[in-house]
């Protein structure tokens, strides 16, 4: 299923076709150089002070299911309704400190996020699905990984092959099947002053 953003000019066909969706092919796996290339490309995302604060976790279900399965039980309910057949699981997080001088690093998240749209893109540039998660419990995924304090634990990822819709059902079919939607550009993007739309 193709979902195209609906734009008022053309933008780059990458970012019209990456969509969050949550219909994966249970059948399909990611290849250890389609992982590579995920990570690469959040890699080479721009920072603070060219600091790199991403830190990922990846957890590969036809690798490691053991440790995919215990990143999936901290997922919301919802979540693990569709991502039990995603194969990838990333965790997405941040050092809050500058590796160069040991001050915090008010940036990491912002700098983070960008990784972690490389690697979504990348991921539609591939042929492949990524969704991005706020459904889980951070505070288990820190105890069950061992992960440092200075790290803010940020999001996760699904990564996989997309499959038909008709394996998804009830509120996930009907979330996966509406039309996309954003906010007009004058709500969000002003010029010169705030509140002034810039068309």
């Amino acid at each position: 299923m193709k979902k195209p953003a609906i734009t008022r000019v053309p933008v780059e066909n990458t970012i019209a076709a990456r969509w969050s969706g949550r219909a994966y092919d249970t059948n399909k796996s990611v290849s250890e150089e389609q992982t590579i290339a995920l990570l690469e490309a959040a890699r080479w995302a721009p920072s603070c002070y060219g600091d790199q604060p991403w830190r990922f976790i990846v957890w590969d279900k036809n690798k490691d299911v053991a440790s995919w399965q215990k990143a999936f039980e901290t997922l919301v309910e919802f979540n693990q309704g569709w991502v039990k057949d995603s194969p990838l699981l990333f965790l997405i997080a941040a050092d809050t400190q500058f590796h160069h001088n040991g001050k915090p690093n008010r940036w990491a998240a912002y700098d983070t996020g960008a990784a972690a749209e490389n690697l979504c893109l990348q991921a539609t540039a591939l042929g492949l699905m990524a969704h991005q998660m706020a459904g889980f419990d951070a505070d288990k995924v820190r105890q069950a990984f061992a992960i440092p304090e200075q790290i803010e634990i940020i999001a996760m990822i699904s990564v996989g092959y997309a499959a038909d819709v008709s394996t998804l059902s009830g509120e996930v079919l009907e979330r996966e099947t509406a039309p996309r939607a954003r906010r007009e550009l004058g709500e969000l993007f002003f010029s010169g002053a705030w509140g002034k739309p810039v068309v």
